[in-house]
């Protein structure tokens, strides 16, 4: 039989669609909860594990930043899914004030569907309150929901952003020590996860101590330093113990394994289990394995990111990642079948203390001082009964002064923004009446649009100023504020139709997901602000 030939361009073209024509298999999506580009870059020359592989084998940009002012854990992961920032995607922060109640609520909170195997609680449960398309909603919609998209997390709002509306949810509940889920999910925990709870419980490792991974000549600095935290019974220095200062398992057990990079493992296996329930990978239908790695963010907020403590989490997450990694390659029947994407949902500044002794400008920014002064100061000019609270950069304004319109609320507003912009540790400061037309000072005023959203976000919002960390503690630190530390993390690719290099310009967080949408041949989240990075993929210029 006579067959005309093809057209010597479109021949060409068919010899160059094997590099993309066919998405990945399996999509790997790490993030690394806490892990700024200033923390991974310091890190780099001691990993010799699968991160350290990775950020050799992939293309990694060392530079993708947050857009808006407050880089937290439940935004940060809404907007690596999303592709969108705060003020499309609703998710401000990991917690707001209640302006019924007054009182601090968790952002994805939803009385309609409780967590199952677990006490009822009013903590994150449901992607109720996200705005926006995910990737793993692009996914099933892209796939007629023939593909998987399933999360796992440590916490809860890292898992529900990733997972979306449609995909699956699951994170490491302290209360009871084991993976549960909420009802928006699923009725009934999958098998798989039962025999993985059952199998693997955290009672393990009661009784057991964290020690370094290392040699001790191998630490840079001090292990034992007084601006660390010793929650939970852990304690300054190594070895610490994980029994949470009980005799028998239990919730504060939990909390101390939770905070250990022990953890880490516990979280690789569930992974594992997930890709053998659920059967990811094992087709020619792509699938999504979102995995969010928490204990770096506890250890960090505890010790700090020079501590000795969070030098051995780098070290056991650099073997975690390539424990994953491999786990995910064999169900996707080797790598040129399967996508890893790695990134972090926020930075972090060092403990105060560690930066003056170096000769910074710094300190501790305690809110529940500013709560009290400002309070004073509203009181003393309008009477009544106003109250602020300050929720990390957010000032919430309350009473029934202000509730029953007896003074003008515009007016409070702006007289609270006076009052904070006359203390010593804040840069910024405005009430949201004038949040649109606010000059665009220094860069913060679009940062804080970007990160508002009308209801959720607070009455006055502020900015502290560099190498100032918002925190109540003496110890410990913090992160949630508009600079490079906080800011700035990584975004690597690897694997199937990537060009491997690293890219040195600095790029939007918004543009992980729309890079992920394009990897995998579909359109981009619907709310997506940022652009696919075509310079890394095997998919034009």
């Amino acid at each position: 039989m006579f067959r005309p030939r093809a057209p010597l361009p479109l021949l060409l073209l068919l010899l160059a669609l094997p590099a993309w024509a066919k998405p990945p298999r399996l999509t790997l999506f790490i993030t690394v909860d806490a892990m700024g580009s200033d923390l991974l870059l310091r890190t780099r020359p001691r990993l010799q594990g699968g991160l350290g592989k990775l950020l050799d084998s992939g293309a990694f940009y060392p530079y993708a930043r947050y857009d808006y002012a407050k880089p937290r854990t439940a935004p940060g992961h809404a907007t690596l899914a999303t592709g969108a920032n705060p003020w499309r995607h609703g998710i401000v922060d990991n917690r707001v004030i209640d302006r019924a109640t007054g009182k601090p609520a968790r952002v994805f909170p939803d009385a309609q569907h409780p967590v199952l195997e677990a006490p009822l609680s009013e903590e994150d449960v449901s992607p109720a309150n996200l705005l926006a398309e995910t990737l793993a909603d692009r996914l099933r919609l892209a796939t007629n929901e023939q593909g998987k998209a399933v999360a796992l997390s440590g916490k809860a709002r890292s898992a529900i952003p990733l997972a979306g509306r449609l995909g699956q949810a699951y994170w490491f509940d302290e209360t009871v020590g084991k993976f549960v889920t909420g009802t928006w999910y699923t009725k009934e925990l999958p098998g798989w996860l039962k025999d993985f709870n059952a199998a693997n419980p955290p009672t393990t490792w009661f009784g057991k101590t964290w020690e370094p991974v290392r040699k001790r000549t191998e630490y840079l600095g001090e292990d034992e330093r007084p601006y660390e935290g010793e929650y939970y019974g852990l304690g300054r220095v190594f070895p610490h113990p994980l029994t949470g200062g009980l005799t028998e398992p239990g919730p504060q057990a939990y909390s101390a394994f939770a905070i250990s990079p022990l953890s880490l493992d516990l979280v690789v296996r569930a992974a594992g289990a997930a890709i053998a329930g659920e059967g990811l990978g094992k087709d020619e239908v792509p699938d999504l394995l979102a995995v969010s790695f928490s204990a770096t963010d506890r250890v960090y907020h505890q010790y700090g990111p020079n501590s000795w403590e969070m030098q051995d989490t780098m070290f056991r997450l650099d073997k975690a990642v390539g424990d994953l990694v491999a786990l995910a390659e064999r169900a996707a029947g080797g790598r040129a079948n399967l996508l890893v994407v790695l990134s972090a949902d926020h930075g972090g500044a060092a403990a105060p203390e560690h930066w003056t002794a170096q000769g910074m400008e710094a300190r501790r920014v305690n809110p529940r001082e500013l709560s009290k002064g400002l309070t004073e100061a509203l009181r003393q000019r309008f009477g009544g009964d106003v109250t602020a609270t300050v929720e990390e950069l957010d000032v919430y304004l309350g009473g029934k002064t202000l509730e029953g319109g007896k003074v003008d609320g515009a007016a409070v507003r702006r007289a609270a923004a006076d009052w904070l912009r006359k203390q010593p540790a804040i840069s910024l400061a405005v009430a949201s009446d004038d949040l649109p037309t606010l000059p665009d000072m220094a860069g913060l005023a679009t940062a804080l649009r970007r990160g508002y959203y009308p209801g959720r976000s607070g009455d006055v919002l502020f900015v502290v100023k560099p190498f100032h960390v918002m925190s109540a503690d003496t110890v410990g630190t913090n992160h949630g504020a508009p600079y490079a530390y906080d800011q700035l993390v990584p975004f690597v690719l690897a694997g199937k139709g990537v060009r491997p290099g690293t890219y040195t310009q600095q790029i939007s967080t918004t543009d992980v997901a729309p890079t992920v949408a394009a990897a995998l041949e579909m359109n981009l989240p619907a709310s997506a602000e940022g652009h696919p990075r075509s310079e890394a993929l095997g998919t034009g210029r």
